[in-house]
């Protein structure tokens, strides 16, 4: 049985209100509660409908390394980067590059 802040996020999917924020956030509550898949497929819905969402590019990358998907999880954040500094998001851009950082020494050791 789904948490109610997600079952009630999930009444708003495919409604005017449905967007890359709604996304996010029910992709945020799905990691939450251990929900991966589900976790996943809003998130990268969420960057599908808005690219430059560099929250959303952290947490997928967050989840795909949580899943042992550790290239995706690179890759994720390598976008997420792109988009956190055209937004001039350096806060999340410093984040992700870190986190980018340790999953490549991790790689490499």
């Amino acid at each position: 049985m789904p948490a109610p802040l997600i079952a009630n996020l999930e009444k708003l999917l495919g409604t005017p209100r449905d967007g890359a924020l709604l996304r996010y956030s029910l992709g945020t509550e799905h990691l939450k509660a251990g929900n991966l898949e589900r976790a996943l497929e809003h998130l990268r819905e969420a960057v599908a409908r808005d690219p430059k969402y560099s929250a959303a590019w952290k947490a997928l990358g967050r989840v795909l390394a949580d899943a042992g998907r550790e290239d995706e999880a690179h890759a994720a954040w390598t976008q997420g980067i792109e988009a956190a500094h055209a937004r001039g998001d350096k806060q999340a851009e410093k984040e992700m590059t870190v986190f980018a950082r340790r999953l490549e020494k991790k790689r490499g050791a």
